[in-house]
């Protein structure tokens, strides 16, 4: 039961980010540049790799495919969690697979991003850990 709990907490932690960057990414400002005149510039250039799109859509969509992959893992290792924990905890390809993208997770959020996303996968990857620990006893 601790183990399943640890578990979900986890997902949730991680369902719940991808979530508030998702509307972060349609409303308000909140990941707009502070100078609007980089937005303004964003919208205007676009990447060496295309013509056709701009600095700004690709931000867009990167940050909404980022959301959801966020979203997923959530949804995935919770319903594995709730729905099927004999299968998530004795697969070790599965508790591997989630042991590394948390892992990583923690590692791009301490080079790239800022404290709060930081210590969100790190609570997570805490959880996570403690759960599959758990479902060893």
């Amino acid at each position: 039961m601790a183990a399943t709990v640890l578990m979900v907490a986890s997902a949730a932690i991680l369902f719940t980010f991808g979530l508030l960057h998702l509307v972060y990414t349609f409303s308000g400002s909140k990941l707009s540049p502070r100078d609007p005149a980089l937005r303004t510039r964003m919208t205007e250039v676009s990447p060496v790799i295309t013509r056709e799109s701009t600095m700004w859509r690709c931000w867009v969509g990167f940050n909404v495919t980022h959301s959801m992959a966020l979203m997923l893992f959530g949804l995935i290792y919770g319903f594995l969690a709730i729905a099927h924990s004999s299968l998530l905890f004795a697969s070790p390809y599965l508790l591997v697979v989630g042991l590394l993208t948390l892992g990583a997770l923690v590692a791009l959020a301490k080079a790239y991003f800022f404290s709060i996303p930081f210590r969100g996968a790190a609570i997570a990857l805490v959880c996570y850990l403690a759960s599959v620990i758990a479902s060893m006893r």
